[in-house]
């Protein structure tokens, strides 16, 4: 799936699912590093628990982060399957 994102410097994301569990993520733009780093934390974490250790963490002054962002897709994705 892909999730384009709103308000962050990674343009979209990328991930996959296994049943309920997030596999393959991938942010597309923003930082290297801590793009990865989330990847490797969340490999195979069931979307619920990622949801609810994500959602609402800002970036700066901003409103939103990757992680949220990433929150955000999992909630959409769960909702639509």
């Amino acid at each position: 799936m892909r999730y384009m994102t709103s308000g962050t410097c990674a343009s979209s994301i990328d991930f996959d699912m296994d049943g309920t569990k997030v596999k393959n993520l991938r942010f597309n733009g923003g930082c290297n590093g801590n793009g990865k780093g989330i990847a490797a934390l969340v490999e195979g974490m069931e979307a619920q628990e990622v949801i609810k250790l994500l959602k609402g963490i800002r970036c700066g002054m901003k409103r939103t982060s990757c992680p949220d962002q990433l929150a955000k897709a999992l909630e959409e994705y769960l909702s639509s399957n």
